[in-house]
């Protein structure tokens, strides 16, 4: 059963691997769990840069795992213009140490996020997609929306990308429009 998982150092090996599956595939530029270069020169601060060979080592990637963590705290440092941010790794219950993707629950809104990319955002790696994996993952994150107080949630998708589509109708969700290339969908969360 897919359960939503908080960001542990255990599963560094798959992490890595499934990252090296969204950069085989051109999906390079994203874990599916955000950008993890985060320079000073790029918007970032110092003492918050992970590179692959620091995520290689047991330490670089628990310090990656407890920044990923750190993140829904209100008073987390984090990069200019982002929100505090629930993130969780998705996983399967039999094999809990098997990365299988991202989820993200945006605690608010800014304007960027209520044009572009919403209160929630996932992403489930290459070799597992197509499985109902991301659909799981979103029934699951919509209490923990809920808790937060969102309700209901946006969650958007690229225009053309018919299976997200159907992940997040297969949870409830209503179209409002269509906005450049984003689909832009509301969904109940239950609260």
């Amino acid at each position: 059963m897919i359960v939503l998982a908080t960001p542990d150092a255990r599963m560094q090996r798959s992490y890595l691997a499934a990252h090296d599956e969204f950069a085989a595939i051109g999906e390079g530029h994203r874990d599916g769990d955000g950008v993890w270069v985060e320079e000073p020169d790029e918007g970032g601060f110092p003492g918050v840069a992970f590179t692959r060979a620091e995520l290689e080592t047991s330490e670089g990637f628990e310090r990656f795992a407890a920044r990923r963590r750190d993140q829904a705290r209100e008073d987390a440092p984090r990069l200019t213009g982002h929100v505090p941010c629930t993130f969780f790794w998705v996983v399967d219950d039999a094999d809990p140490d098997t990365y299988l993707g991202s989820l993200s629950v945006r605690h608010r809104l800014t304007p960027f996020l209520l044009e572009v990319g919403g209160h929630i955002g996932y992403s489930v790696r290459p070799s597992a997609r197509r499985r109902g994996i991301a659909t799981a993952a979103l029934r699951l994150a919509l209490p923990e929306a809920a808790a937060l107080g969102i309700d209901p949630v946006l969650v958007t998708c690229d225009d053309d990308n018919v299976g997200s589509a159907r992940v997040i109708e297969a949870n409830g969700g209503v179209l409002e429009d269509v906005r450049g290339d984003k689909r832009r969908y509301w969904v109940p969360a239950g609260a």
